[in-house]
């Protein structure tokens, strides 16, 4: 199965027996609260809210929000508020996280702990879900978020990351495109060595249930066009799934030009952890928040059907 746009999405997700459980951290935040109540009343979510109380009553009054008073947690400072986050998950209180009013910085601090983190020993990753007007599926990009300047390995362990995740969304062998300018290897760019010894990887079955393809050029990875006028042929060539970014400079731009310049809708969440962790800018939408609770509870029950 492949998902051809957030509204099959939430259909899926809306068919689940049971709301998954979503701890959302420093949950003093208006947009973040109105993409809860959209879950709560579509039944994707079941909210458990850790914050300043006085500002979570505040905005729940406002915008019609009604949480059980079990449910909400009055923890005023950021930093206990991310613990206090990690904690309820340990405790099995949550299925997922989401970042409320707090930098990604300080929510991530207890998450990548060593000792008393969510970590499972692979790198975490970003993971976003594009939709665009004019491709004729989500596509992901990964990683923009998360890891600055990857060596292979890290980049291996992204695309496990990434293939994990679509293989609990229904996926049964995603294609990856791993970009560069160029779709030839060249020793002085280092983004087609690397790119090219991903796909070696792929042959020789190092990495699985997924097809890789690189070096390629965007424009080749989402444009069949543009590939049969150049003669590159690969079964990844105007179809990929997966956009692997060599760096996190590529994947910060490539995802703001997907959703300020070409108007598309994304969803995202950190990958590579226990459980995920939503943490969408501050200045994000309520839907773009909403459109990633939906993304995050489909991949915590680990199916769409």
């Amino acid at each position: 199965m492949v998902l051809k746009n957030f509204d099959i999405l939430v259909e899926k997700v809306k068919s689940f027996p049971e709301p998954m459980k979503v701890v959302v951290a420093a949950a003093g935040d208006e947009h973040t609260l109105e993409a809860v109540k959209e879950g709560m009343d579509e039944g994707i979510v079941k909210p458990v809210l850790v914050g300043d109380k006085a500002k979570i009553d505040d905005i729940s009054a406002k915008i019609g929000l009604v949480v059980d008073e079990a449910d909400i947690y009055d923890v005023p400072d950021a930093d206990e508020a991310a613990q206090k986050t990690v904690q309820l998950i340990h405790e099995g209180k949550g299925d997922f996280i989401l970042k409320g009013n707090i930098d990604t910085s300080r929510l991530l601090k207890p998450v990548v702990n060593k000792e008393t983190g969510l970590g499972t020993g692979r790198v975490m990753s970003h993971f976003v879900f594009d939709e665009l007007p004019y491709y004729h599926k989500l596509l992901v990009t990964t990683d923009g978020g998360m890891m600055t300047y990857p060596t292979l390995e890290q980049k291996k362990q992204i695309i496990e990351n990434t293939v994990d995740v679509l293989k609990k969304l229904g996926y049964e062998c995603p294609k990856i495109a791993c970009v560069a300018a160029v779709e030839k290897v060249n020793p002085k760019m280092p983004e087609t060595v690397e790119a090219d010894a991903l796909k070696q990887m792929y042959l020789n079955g190092e990495i699985k249930d997924c097809i890789i393809e690189g070096p390629i050029s965007l424009d080749l990875a989402i444009d069949a066009e543009s590939a049969k006028i150049k003669g590159f042929e690969s079964p990844v060539a105007g179809d990929a799934d997966v956009i692997l970014v060599p760096n996190i400079q590529v994947g910060n731009v490539l995802g703001k030009a997907i959703t300020f310049i070409a108007k598309g809708n994304m969803a995202g969440f950190v990958v590579g952890s226990k459980v995920p962790v939503v943490f969408t800018s501050r200045g994000s939408t309520a839907k773009e928040k909403f459109l990633s609770l939906v993304l995050a509870a489909a991949v915590s029950a680990g199916k769409t059907e």
